[in-house]
């Protein structure tokens, strides 16, 4: 390891350890010697300068809360003596900073499922999906009756049931939302094919979403209404899941451009170094997948709060602008109209790891889109039309926002951790670590692990890699979420519940 510290901008004033720093021990920062005054932990601040009670801490060359104290040269900066600046709406102007990114020259390839309507899938899979959670159960029977009489699902990728609680008892805005990612699943080219199961008398009415769904595949796509079968309704549904298996398996893959990839960028359980390992490698593949012709996606819209400015300058055209602007007030709004303030996000895992206010979070999250111009906003629950980078409505939970990403249509998910996670959603979610002691302890949640980035490995080498990791999976290998069983989806509620 070259150094015990890191400072990341000129203008910081604050430095991240690195490794531990003991109380008394020395470091030499810009030629000048600065003694820490208490032990630091790995991945946490101490302060360059004198900061009084009041003045900014900088990291990243921005803002990212203020001292409570007057703090002393070499002391540990940590959410006990720093607050946030945010607070309530803002008002924005259009400064637009484009970085227009050269085209590819190399036209890159990999090995998917060319669908009939042109979208290509990185997995051929069986799902069955319930328009109601009144019928999870039949759901969980017929696949684990599918999975028992093929050996697992030898032929396809996987058989996967996707139960979940919403369907019914929803009003409004719920309702339409649980509407829009079930349909989303429905026309997501992961899937060989899809039984859709609904019970009969729910709010989700089957007939109606049919309907919803608009136009797809009806020799891949499938309908069962369980209250219009007689008797035993698991048998009737194995059956059509007998015949959506066995059409999936003479699928194949082939050979298709990179520009057909799209990549939902989402981090969790974040440390000290996501800003300064794992998230920016994500921003520079992010920028590489653009240049490709392909789709990045960037979500958590509460953990943009702080860095939004960054994003709405890099806006295409006002009208984007305008977009961006009102996806963060109105999550903001969400937050204020349930009482609750837009600056508190850290969870405790968070400021364990390092992070003290959400400003340093989103300053470090937002690092995951690179430097791409903002080509689309998307709203909870619609679909990827652009290619490029993408702005996606939802929240910042794991599993709601994951998601959400997969059913905008993102064939894979690039998920950052620095504590780590297990769970997966409804495609592959690929976890790439912070720090490497995180890889080492969970080789069977860490994919890849980005901590060798402050252990001299330059950028270029890891990204090459990592995109050569990731064409792999997008061409069928498999990632530790796929290979554990950890599959679920978790729709986003604002509602009340009748």
């Amino acid at each position: 390891m070259a150094t015990k510290y890191l400072k990341i901008n000129p203008d910081d004033n604050v430095a991240v350890a690195i490794s531990a720093l003991s109380k008394g021990e020395s470091v030499v920062v810009d030629g000048e010697n600065i003694t820490i005054v208490e032990d630091i932990p790995v991945g946490h601040k101490f302060a360059l300068v004198d900061i009084k009670e009041g003045q900014n801490v900088i990291k990243y060359g921005y803002p990212i809360g203020h001292s409570l104290v007057d703090a002393k040269q070499g002391q540990w900066m940590s959410d006990t003596n720093i607050k946030t600046n945010l607070a309530g709406l803002l008002d924005y102007t259009y400064e637009p900073k484009l970085v227009e990114l050269p085209a590819a020259e190399k036209q890159l390839t990999f090995k998917g499922y060319l669908r009939k309507n042109g979208n290509v899938g990185v997995r051929n899979e069986i799902w069955v999906i319930p328009t109601v959670g009144c019928v999870n159960g039949i759901v969980n029977q017929i696949v684990d009756a599918l999975k028992s009489e093929t050996n697992g699902g030898e032929g396809v990728d996987a058989i996967v049931a996707f139960p979940h609680n919403y369907g019914c008892s929803q009003l409004g805005e719920d309702h339409e939302n649980t509407k829009k990612v079930l349909r989303n699943m429905v026309h997501h080219p992961n899937a060989g094919g899809i039984l859709i199961v609904g019970l009969g008398c729910e709010n989700n009415q089957p007939d109606v979403f049919r309907d919803f769904c608009g136009e797809f595949d009806e020799s891949r796509v499938k309908f069962m209404v369980a209250q219009k079968v007689e008797g035993d309704e698991v048998p009737t549904g194995l059956a059509i899941a007998r015949e959506l298996y066995e059409q999936a398996k003479k699928d194949v893959r082939v050979d298709v451009p990179l520009s057909k990839l799209k990549v939902g960028l989402k981090c969790g359980g974040s440390d000290g170094f996501s800003g300064i390992t794992a998230n920016p490698l994500l921003g520079v593949f992010s920028d590489f997948i653009v240049s490709q012709g392909g789709v990045s996606v960037l979500t958590e819209v509460p953990e943009m709060f702080g860095a939004e400015t960054i994003l709405m300058n890099r806006c295409e055209n006002k009208e984007r602008f305008d977009e961006t602007v009102a996806l963060i007030n109105d999550f903001k709004n969400y937050f204020l109209s349930h009482g609750e303030p837009v600056g508190e996000n850290p969870s405790p895992g968070n400021k364990a790891g390092g992070i003290s206010t959400l400003e340093e979070k989103a300053l470090g999250c937002t690092q995951k889109c690179g430097k791409s111009i903002v080509r689309a906003v998307l709203r909870y629950g619609d679909r990827i039309e652009k290619c490029g980078l993408n702005l996606l409505e939802a929240p910042g939970n794991d599993l709601v926002a994951a998601t959400a990403l997969a059913a905008a249509g993102c064939q894979i998910i690039l998920f950052t951790t620095g504590r780590g996670t297990p769970f997966g959603t409804f495609v592959p979610t690929m976890k790439i670590s912070t720090n490497s002691t995180l890889a080492k302890n969970k080789p069977t949640w860490i994919d890849f692990n980005a901590g060798v980035l402050v252990e001299d490995e330059p950028m270029a080498a890891v990204h090459q890699r990592f995109a050569d990791y990731i064409i792999s999976v997008a061409s069928g290998e498999k990632v530790n979420n796929e290979k554990k069983g950890y599959r679920e989806i978790a729709i986003f509620k604002t509602g009340v519940t009748l």
